[in-house]
Order: C-alpha cells, then structure tokens, then sequence
C-alpha cells in the first residue's frame, strides 16, 4: 500500500461515494414509482370524496368597488 498515493485514495474514496449516492438515488426512484402504482390502486378501491364547487359563482359587488372606481379617477384627474 506504500505504493497508492494520496491522489489515487480520493479518487477512490470519490468513486465509493458517488456510487453510493448513485445505488441511493436508483432505490429511491423505483420506491416512488412502485408507492405510486401502489396509491392509484388503492385510491381506486377508496376513492376521496370531491366537494362540488360552483365555477361560476357571481362576484358580490359591494360599495368599495365604487370608492376604488372614484379613488382612481381622483388620482388620474390630478395628474
């Protein structure tokens, strides 16, 4: 071992790392893929309740709509 350098020891202490990370990487992918199949079949056996909601619900129009319309006039006339 009188032989390896200190060079030749971080290449390899780099190599042993980023393989690890890289083995880490891999697992956790297929893991997510495999908990996502797992997920839609178990949302297809107990499917979550949607709340209907109205899409086209009317804006109440109050009386600060009309102050905004009247602040901005104001400002724009005094320019």
């Amino acid at each position: 071992m009188e032989n390896i350098t200190l060079l030749e020891d971080g290449m390899i202490i780099l190599c042993i790392g980023m393989g690890v990370v890289f083995a880490f990487l891999v697992i956790m992918v297929w893991a997510m893929n495999i908990m996502a199949v797992v997920i839609k079949k178990i949302n297809n056996i107990f499917p979550e309740e949607i709340p209907e909601t109205n899409k086209y619900s009317q804006k109440n129009k109050t009386s600060s709509d009309s102050e905004v319309a009247l602040a901005i006039a104001l400002a724009y006339s005094q320019k």
